[in-house]
């Protein structure tokens, strides 16, 4: 492993600017040796480098862009590499750029927590699926580092965060970055701690397949991002922990040939809404099922084009008073969690980009003669 990630042993989570600074060419080779893809990340900050501007566009499918062929770096985490010949000429041309990798190719599972104190949400979301009783303060569970030490009591299970066999990051604002390897072929896939649908543990995210992880060694504008302990590499994810992530759906549902299901709110908001019910019904669900198909196709399988149009429909319906907006990006954005999990920012943008061109031609279902 590159020299400059053996920074100091200690555990204390002081402040990285002190220590010296991995040169992102290693970090990025150190990362491909280990079987572990990696992609480029903007100077100074933790999202991937832009390239094109064609590919800045959100309605711009990746399945048709060039660049990846062409030996450039866009689609983010897709265009992730263990080539070393690529790397020398992305990392040795861009010396500012930093490293991620994409932990669904790499058979990373990594636990985020998140350090900023905030006041803890309604007792049934701390812990999903868990019932805490009513007579337990939760008032102090205020960080990630809380609600993943009681769901780990709670299992009888070791604290994932003190877990000091396995590769440990402290990240610039204080939280931390749990390194395992996944010990099979399921592809678990990334999660929120916010999120109302999958989530391990409040302000606790899950980055796996359909995501990807800042390297160790990575410096951006706040701070480096810190290895703690001896441990360098991840080790395998624990049992416990493995059945905790299958109990909370981060696993895709079996492959089926049908369209998934649309989920059951995009119905019953339409049908609330009034105006042309079981038109507008019909027609919004129809786009929603090919959004929830992608499902069964990690790859090419016309999402940005389906969920672009769906959005479109969705707006027409706003614009005709038979959908209210906040209902349509509702059902929308639960669509596209379904279809590409750990994609919420792309699948916003896209989402909103086709609402308003939506809104300017109201949709007026009709039955056919």
């Amino acid at each position: 492993m590159p020299a400059e990630l053996r920074f100091s042993r200690s555990d204390s989570g002081d402040s990285a600017t002190s220590r010296p600074v991995a040169e992102s060419l290693a970090i990025a080779r150190w990362c491909a040796s280990n079987g572990w893809p990696v992609h480029p990340l903007a100077p100074g900050r933790k999202t991937p480098a832009a390239n094109c501007p064609l590919c800045r566009d959100p309605r711009h499918d990746r399945a048709d862009c060039g660049c990846r062929a062409a030996g450039r770096w866009c689609h983010g985490f897709h265009a992730a590499t263990l080539d070393m010949t690529r790397i020398h000429q992305w990392w040795g041309a861009n010396q500012a750029f930093g490293v991620g990798i994409a932990c669904g190719p790499a058979n990373l599972v990594v636990i985020d927590i998140d350090a900023h104190p905030t006041t803890p949400p309604s007792r049934n979301r701390l812990l999903p699926g868990i019932a805490i009783a009513d007579d337990v303060d939760v008032s102090a569970m205020t960080t990630g580092f809380h609600s993943l030490a009681v769901l780990a009591a709670l299992k009888g299970a070791p604290n994932p965060a003190d877990d000091t066999t396995t590769l440990r990051v402290r990240t610039p604002s204080g939280g931390l970055h749990i390194w395992y390897r996944a010990t099979d072929s399921r592809p678990w896939q990334c999660s929120t701690g916010t999120s109302s649908t999958r989530a391990l543990a409040w302000q606790v995210d899950v980055r796996a397949h359909g995501g990807y992880i800042i390297a160790p060694g990575t410096t951006t504008k706040t701070g480096t991002y810190t290895p703690l302990g001896a441990a360098r590499l991840p080790a395998p994810l624990p049992a416990w922990l493995a059945l905790e992530l299958e109990r909370t759906h981060h696993l895709p549902a079996a492959h089926i040939p049908a369209p998934r299901p649309v989920p059951p709110r995009a119905r019953q908001a339409v049908i609330a809404a009034g105006g042309g019910r079981d038109h507008a019904t019909k027609a919004l669900t129809t786009v929603l099922a090919d959004i929830t198909a992608c499902a069964t196709a990690p790859e090419n399988a016309g999402f940005t084009e389906k969920l672009n149009r769906a959005a479109y429909t969705a707006g027409g319906l706003v614009a005709a008073g038979q959908l209210t907006q906040q209902d349509a990006e509702r059902i929308l954005t639960e669509a596209a969690l379904i279809a590409r999990p750990g994609q919420e920012r792309r699948s916003q943008q896209i989402i909103r980009s086709g609402l308003a061109a939506g809104t300017r031609r109201p949709l007026h279902p009709r039955s056919r003669p």
